[in-house]
């Protein structure tokens, strides 16, 4: 059963991934605005993982013996000054996202709550694949600029595909 410490930071953290969700489609729907579908279609990706992660958070709420409650979610920005900026923000954003994380890991262990603890290292692994995902696109689009090689890295960005990935074993 969950502590009541654990379960509230754990809804707040529902909160925080299902705002990420968001973040990333209003990211994704400027990128589609600047005419750039593969930047688009990379943050429509992006926003279908933190959905998933905010839906994988609700459901071992439940499992756990919590409740999910669900709160008021803020709108995003809409628009940034470049594809940089955009990923300068979305890496921000990331970084954020890890320190809340961990927050969340250390309020297991002040608890001895292993079974969250344990829950919560998935997260963490997650959040290293996120940043250098972030950092990796950023690098490009510093490299390439605002020139024709934007429209290249913009296909390279369009490949990219997210599956949401099977129930894992309890989850139904």
């Amino acid at each position: 059963m969950l502590c009541k410490e654990m379960e509230q930071a754990l809804n707040d953290q529902i909160k925080w991934e299902f705002w990420s969700g968001y973040l990333y489609l209003s990211m994704s729907a400027y990128f589609a605005d600047k005419g750039l579908p593969g930047f688009a279609q990379w943050m429509r990706n992006q926003a279908g993982e933190e959905l998933f992660h905010a839906s994988k958070m609700f459901d071992y709420v439940t499992q756990a013996g919590g409740r999910a409650v669900l709160q008021t979610v803020e709108a995003p920005d809409s628009a940034w000054d470049s594809p940089e900026a955009a990923f300068k923000a979305g890496l921000k954003h990331e970084y954020e996202v890890t320190k809340r994380i961990n927050n969340l890991l250390d309020i297991a262990q002040k608890h001895k709550d292993h079974a969250t603890a344990n829950f919560l290292m998935w997260f963490v692994s997650e959040q290293v694949e996120e940043e250098a995902s972030f950092s990796e696109v950023l690098g490009k689009v510093r490299l390439v600029g605002d020139g024709g090689g934007l429209y290249m890295l913009d296909k390279e960005l369009g490949a990219r595909v997210f599956t949401w990935p099977a129930a894992t074993a309890g989850q139904k």
